[in-house]
């Protein structure tokens, strides 16, 4: 099954970063100094490098007009100069996690979900898009319940 991994698109953050705390803060945004493991881009799909800064701020993941519409919170890094796609090949940020995945038809309507190791997303991926109705799927940090990433069909 082909299937593509997608981090978020650039354009909406760039805008605000290098931006001051004043400025930052109507935006529900701050910045972060990664000081180990645990920043993780959702941009780029990478976790940041220790000392390298980071926004972490709001960002509205489903914008379906169903009950399943989200957000969360999610870290940016402020070097993140591309979004990153990956063609059936999984991060490895995502396979250092315990993840919650979710799956979706193209409504935005919940059809399936279930957590896992991220070394076995590949085979979760597999089992949800072999249901038809399932459109694309996301990727959450289980623990934290932050979004990481979307798959797509490929």
């Amino acid at each position: 099954m082909h299937y593509l991994i997608s981090g978020l698109p650039l354009p909406p953050f760039q805008p605000l970063f290098g931006l001051d705390a004043a400025a930052l803060r109507p935006h529900g945004a701050v910045r972060t100094v990664a000081d180990g493991p645990g920043y993780p881009c959702r941009i780029t799909l990478e976790d940041a490098t220790p000392g390298e800064t980071l926004l972490l701020l709001p960002w509205q993941h489903l914008d379906a007009d169903t009950p399943y519409r989200a957000g969360g919170p999610i870290f940016v890094r402020e070097s993140a100069t591309a979004q990153a796609v990956f063609r059936d090949q999984v991060p490895e940020q995502q396979r250092s996690r315990l993840l919650s995945v979710r799956a979706y038809d193209a409504a935005g309507w919940m059809l399936d979900a279930e957590v896992d190791e991220g070394v076995r997303l590949e085979a979760l991926i597999d089992r949800f898009f072999a249901d038809r109705r399932v459109s694309f799927l996301q990727v959450h940090n289980a623990r934290r319940g932050c979004y990481a990433c979307r798959v797509d069909r490929g």
